[in-house]
């Protein structure tokens, strides 16, 4: 069973997610601990693929309380773990005109901290009205067949 920790809500705002994919992570236990307690933030962050690596960058990750000094970096570069095929088609996706990676959210499988990538394409001005405006026409319609379904 999976449990969501955090998810990037400004992700599904900002962007079209057209794909997605899940990856591993590479942390340190005090981060895990961290992360059990609901102490991250996905906001601004992105990944990056080199050198056939992929890279998590500006996740921020709370440093745990009850750690010592040794407490990592909140802001530091996270290694993702996916196979070598992953990274391939990741990364001639990426290349094209106007794609990028993004982490939608993470969450634990299991005793393991996994999160979800999506392959982004930026929306402009006009395409966030236009989703705007739907969500809200829909909203309205759900209110006015609550209301018939009632009375």
């Amino acid at each position: 069973m999976d449990r969501v920790v955090a998810t990037n809500k400004k992700a599904y705002h900002d962007y079209f997610v057209e794909d997605t994919y899940e990856a591993g992570i590479v942390l340190v236990g005090c981060e895990v601990k961290s992360i059990r307690q609901g102490g991250v933030n996905l906001r601004d962050s992105f990944v990056i693929i080199k050198n056939g690596e992929a890279f998590l960058i500006g996740a921020h990750i709370s440093p745990y309380k009850m750690g010592s000094y040794f407490n990592p970096d909140p802001r530091r570069t996270r290694k993702l773990l996916l196979n070598k095929y992953e990274i391939d088609k990741l990364r001639g996706k990426v290349e094209q005109k106007g794609y990028t990676l993004v982490p939608l959210k993470i969450y634990f499988k299991g005793a393991l901290v996994k999160i979800e990538l999506g392959v982004c394409k930026g929306k402009e001005l006009h395409d966030k009205r236009a989703a705007i405006k739907d969500k809200e026409n829909k909203r309205n319609l759900e209110r006015v067949m609550k209301e018939y379904n009632v009375k």
